[in-house]
């Protein structure tokens, strides 16, 4: 089967912006959720969104963190959701279906970073798939109707160039064998986004709903990549001696407008309307990388490995993410399309 991985033409490149993204472009009356939309690049997103017309809704644990870092943007509003507490997402999504305002951009964007130690949510998921990925299926299934409603949506769920560095560990995604390492399960979470972002486009492109999934670049400056620590990311080349982030886009070492532009090019350029189920790199479809070896962070690659969009695999996790997501619930989501 012949993959989708090839540029469109976007005409952006690793330096452009938000800004340079959106300019033109009219989301007036649209309605757009972002989870994380408050912090990093999330916050770049939501206010580029706000800015080209539409109403945001950021999805945070912390509501009152987040409303204080939205001050003074227009068209914003914030919702209590924790991605690994599958009650507080359902509470979410029936207030939404409860509203019934059509969904036309739903960015998942919030996310565990690689670090720490091995961590499990209350039902015993590892805690990386659990928020990166399990939470953000959950929260897309649960808003189904009101992205069906808007007649022609968009699913953007950010991963990153880290995916290349594992598959889906399917013997053991939860590392319950105790062989666990904090990058290793950060590149499986990614992975799943992307397969994710595959099924997601191939069941539900014909209803009008596309699926996209951006690697922003590596954003030393956000809170994400700092709880790395000042020696972790001076090692990896992500901060000079001073403890300034280093921005060398060729390297996609990125400024959060910079990371947030593919971000923007998978929510709301009009050249991707009619192509989906991509994996996006410095603002354009990114091409098929079937190289493999060490990853060199001095110039880390960050294309698309085959492993991350093989249409088996990606019926593959849906269907194991339809499982334990309904373990520990009376409910179950329909698995037919």
């Amino acid at each position: 089967m012949p993959h989708r991985q090839h540029p469109v033409g976007t005409g952006f490149t690793a330096f452009s912006t938000a800004a340079d993204v959106m300019a033109g472009i009219d989301l007036t009356d649209m309605n757009a959720v972002v989870t994380g939309g408050h912090s990093g690049l999330g916050l770049v997103t939501t206010r580029a969104l706000s800015a080209a017309g539409a109403w945001v809704t950021v999805l945070a644990r912390d509501p009152q963190r987040a409303k204080r870092a939205l001050q003074g943007i227009r068209r914003v509003e914030v919702e209590q959701l924790d991605l690994l507490v599958p009650e507080s997402i359902e509470a979410y999504t029936a207030r939404s279906l409860r509203e019934g305002r059509p969904l036309d951009i739903l960015v998942n964007n919030a996310g565990l970073p690689s670090a720490g130690g091995l961590q499990h949510d209350a039902r015993g998921y590892e805690a990386q798939l659990a928020a990166n990925h399990l939470g953000h299926f959950q929260l897309t299934l649960g808003l189904m109707p009101v992205l069906l409603a808007a007649g022609h949506a968009r699913v953007v769920t950010t991963s990153s160039g880290a995916h290349r560095m594992s598959d889906i560990l399917w013997d053991d995604p939860h590392f319950r064998s105790g062989h666990h390492h904090p990058d290793l399960a950060y590149s499986q979470s990614k992975t799943a986004n992307v397969l994710f972002t595959v099924e997601l486009d191939r069941r539900w492109a014909d209803a009008g709903i596309r699926a996209y999934a951006p690697h922003p670049g590596i954003i030393a400056a956000t809170g994400f990549n700092r709880s790395a620590g000042e020696d972790a990311r001076r090692a990896m080349g992500l901060i000079d001696e001073r403890g300034e982030p280093i921005i060398d886009p060729t390297r996609g070492l990125k400024t959060p407008e910079q990371g947030a532009a593919t971000i923007l090019v998978a929510a709301a350029h009009p050249l991707l309307a009619s192509t989906g189920g991509v994996y996006l790199n410095n603002g354009d479809v990114a091409p098929l990388d079937p190289s493999s070896g060490p990853i060199d962070m001095s110039n880390p690659p960050a294309d698309a490995a085959p492993h991350a969009i093989d249409p088996d695999s990606a019926r593959r996790l849906w269907e194991l993410s339809a499982r334990l997501i309904t373990a520990s619930r009376h409910e179950t989501f329909s698995l037919a399309v």
